[in-house]
This record gives structure tokens, C-alpha cells and sequence, in this order.
């Protein structure tokens, strides 16, 4: 009888991935001031249990190999490595949101989940994906959560991920450049908002909670869509508020995130998006907002088509393509993003990104109450705007620093002036 050999164990190669175009960037300027660190909330109709809460997140991180990562830095570029650590610690929400992510602290990862009475956080550091990868995690974790709370969900669905749920990792930017395309990208400074900002730390959240069909008819009677008209609102409110109808030097200018998906057929996780600028220079003595609503319209009009759309990012895909830059050294590649960063940061007022209408199986809709998201601040933007809807509501989130809440309430007033039904909801920072 032959002595069996003793079998050496399987080694298993570590998976890695590269960074998609856009997400080169976030590494290289993400610290505690400027975190890139984005939330989405789902509300549910019951009080969150923890430990269902860790056991989903446990059991929906590992389907998810975009998410499942660890970020390393290699001598040319960051890079994504596999994580093979536990799921990172479910926790209630006791600080304000958007903190930068530390891996160290973490397990690796780079995203939190909380939660807070009947509300879901996802956290997610920009350099993962955008909203729409971070509404497909959201949603099968909680689905996940609530076949573990309700197990008679689980006998019509398995624990298995809905059939609408992506698992893309394809870089669509690189897929879809075009070479020898001029950049596009606005780098005028525009007006900054100076006013007093809250103490060090703090994170000031205003939802405004509005009916879609109110919405859409008003939108419709000025001829626009909700993204123009918000857009508007917003631009009207800094003019009113804080020029005060008076002409300015420097132009309102309002970045706008633009989802790439619909228009090159992709159902990528990783970020495909790009900005595109809204613009309002306030040269004469006095505008109507109607004067500036036209001027919003058309500035983002001219933008917001696929050739402009491809122009934007083959750009930024042929630098990092270009075989001179390939071999520079990653610590000198930061400085380089850093300056640019830097001197493009100050050309917008602020940003104003739609997720859009966030959908729901139907099997689970009884039990979800809404949506919610906002973004952290930037060089330059001490206010943002976040919009996203879920059935007949849309929520409206401005995140801030600022001390007054001077243009929120300007733009929820006009809104309400304009015949929409508008509830609102703050994080406790602005108690008006």
C-alpha cells in the first residue's frame, strides 16, 4: 500500500484592479477638510436591528468584488487590491456624517454603513463608484437586511441578488475615448461664498421633501426640466440672498454631474460621470428669475449632449494614457493632480448632482419609506446640493458649513412661492 503524499494547500492568487479615469483623482487630495466621501440613506418603516444589519453586510459584501477592496499604492498609480478581512463594523450614527475614511480604522475598506433609529447610511469614499454603484449596493443590502428581519421575503427570492443588480467593473471611460479631443473644462474662477462657517468638524443637513407631480408641473409652466429648474433655484437664491440683485465680477457658476451610462449603453459600478457647468454672470443692474432661469437653460443646453459629453472625458483618459506620463513616479503624479485640482476647484460655486429616481422591487416596497443623499464639501464649495426621489417624493438635500442657512432658505422659499408643498428636515445644526 502507497504512503499518500501530503497535498500542499492551493495557493490563491489575490485579486487586483485598476482605478477608473476619474477615480485616479480622489486619493491624491482626500483628507480630513476634503473627505470625498458621499451618503446615501434608505428610511425604512421599522426601527433598524443591528445585528440583521451586520449579518446582511456580511453576507452582500462578498458578491461585490467592487466593494470587496482594499486601495494600494503602487509606483506609478493606486491600485485596488482584494480584501479578505470581515465586512467592516456595523455601528449607530453618533458623529456627523462624511468623515474621511481612514482604512487603517476600518478593516480596509472604504466605505462605512450606520444607522440611525429607521435609517439605513452607506458612506462611500468617491474613489469606489459614484451614486448609481452605490444605490445598486445599497438596495441588496437592504434586501438582504429585510429577508433576515422578514423571512417569508426569503421563500419567494433566496438570499440571491435581484436580476436588475450589476456586477460591472468595466472602465467605460476608457472604452468609449476618442483621441485628439480638446478639453473643455471651465477653469475661470467664479463667485466663492464667503460667509461665517459652523465650528470646526460640524456638518450642517437640511432636507427639503417635495412632491414629484407638484414639482414637474411647475417645472412644466416655466418650460424646463426639475435639473434646470433646481439649478435655477439655486443660483437665483445666492443672487438675491447674498449679492443682493446687484451685478457681480465674478459669474454664479453651478457644476452639474452628468451620469455617462445612458448615453454609451453602460451598466458599470466603478464612476462614469463628468461635469458639465451651469453658468449666471450678473453684468446688468437687475434679472427676473425667469431672465435667469433662460440663461441656465441654455448654458446647460449646449453641454449636455454626447459629443460634448465625450469630448470632456477623452481628455482626461488621454492623459493618462500618454506614454510620456505613464513612467512618472505617483508621488509626482499627485502633485501634478493637486495643482490642477486646485486651480479647477475654484470655478464653480458649488455642485448640484441628481441620482435621480431610485426604484425599488416590488416585493420590498412596502417596507422602504424613502431616500435620501448628500455630498461632502469641497475646495472652494462650502454648500452642495444632492437630489434624489423614491415614488411621488423628491428630497432635495443641501449639505453645508456655513453657519447661516441664508441661501437654503431662499431656495425653499422660493419653491414654496412657486406652489409646491415643501417639508423640512435638518441634522439639528440649524434649528430654524
Amino acid at each position: 500500500m502507497k504512503n499518500k503524499k501530503n497535498k500542499k494547500p492551493v495557493s490563491r492568487q489575490i485579486r487586483w484592479d485598476k482605478l477608473d479615469n476619474t477615480a485616479h483623482l480622489f486619493p491624491s487630495i482626500a483628507g480630513e477638510s476634503m473627505t470625498n466621501v458621499f451618503r446615501i440613506s434608505v428610511t425604512l418603516k421599522e426601527e433598524i436591528k443591528r445585528e440583521f444589519l451586520q449579518k446582511a453586510l456580511d453576507m452582500v459584501l462578498p458578491k461585490f468584488d467592487g466593494f470587496n477592496v482594499r486601495l494600494r499604492t503602487g509606483v506609478f498609480w493606486y491600485y485596488f487590491e482584494e480584501n479578505g478581512k470581515k465586512a467592516p463594523r456595523v455601528t449607530e450614527e453618533n458623529m456627523f456624517p462624511c468623515r474621511f475614511i481612514r482604512q487603517n480604522k476600518n478593516r480596509s475598506y472604504l466605505f462605512r454603513v450606520t444607522y440611525y433609529k429607521t435609517r439605513i447610511n452607506l458612506e462611500v469614499f468617491h474613489v469606489l463608484t459614484d451614486g448609481m454603484g452605490a444605490i445598486n449596493f445599497l438596495r441588496e443590502l437592504t434586501y438582504q437586511y429585510l429577508r433576515l428581519v422578514h423571512p417569508e421575503l426569503a421563500k419567494q427570492t433566496g438570499d440571491n441578488l435581484s436580476v436588475d443588480t450589476s456586477l460591472s467593473r468595466e472602465d467605460s471611460f476608457v472604452r468609449n475615448y476618442k483621441r485628439s479631443r480638446p478639453s473643455g473644462f471651465i477653469r475661470e474662477k467664479a463667485y466663492l461664498i464667503h460667509e461665517d462657517r459652523l465650528p470646526a468638524g460640524e456638518f450642517g443637513v437640511m432636507h427639503g421633501r417635495m412632491p414629484v407631480t407638484q414639482l414637474k408641473k411647475v417645472a412644466h409652466d416655466y418650460g424646463a426640466s426639475l435639473n434646470e429648474y433646481f439649478v435655477a433655484v439655486f443660483v437665483w437664491s445666492v443672487y438675491q440672498e447674498l449679492l443682493h440683485g446687484m451685478p457681480g465680477k465674478r459669474p454664479i457658476r453651478v457644476a452639474v454631474p452628468v451620469n455617462l451610462r445612458p448615453y454609451f449603453d453602460s451598466d458599470t459600478t466603478k464612476n462614469f460621470f463628468v461635469m458639465v457647468s451651469a453658468e449666471f454672470c450678473p453684468r446688468k443692474e437687475s434679472y427676473t428669475f425667469e431672465e435667469v432661469l433662460a440663461l441656465i437653460k441654455e448654458s446647460l443646453h449646449s453641454q449636455i449632449n454626447k459629443e460634448h459629453l465625450e469630448d470632456l472625458f477623452s481628455y482626461s483618459v488621454s492623459n493618462q494614457r500618454n506614454k510620456f506620463l505613464r513612467p512618472v513616479p505617483l508621488f509626482i503624479k499627485k502633485i501634478a493632480m493637486r495643482v490642477v485640482y486646485t486651480k479647477s476647484a475654484v470655478a464653480n460655486t458649488t455642485t448640484i448632482t441628481n441620482i435621480g429616481n431610485i426604484k425599488i422591487d416590488e416585493l420590498y416596497q412596502s417596507h422602504v419609506d424613502g431616500f435620501s443623499a448628500f455630498i461632502a464639501m469641497s475646495k472652494g464649495q462650502d454648500i452642495k446640493g444632492t437630489i434624489c426621489s423614491y415614488q411621488d417624493t423628491l428630497v432635495f438635500t443641501f449639505s453645508s458649513i456655513l453657519s447661516e442657512p441664508l441661501v437654503q432658505k431662499a431656495f425653499f422659499r422660493k419653491i414654496a412661492a412657486d406652489g409646491v408643498d415643501v417639508e423640512i428636515e435638518t441634522n439639528g445644526v440649524y434649528y430654524e
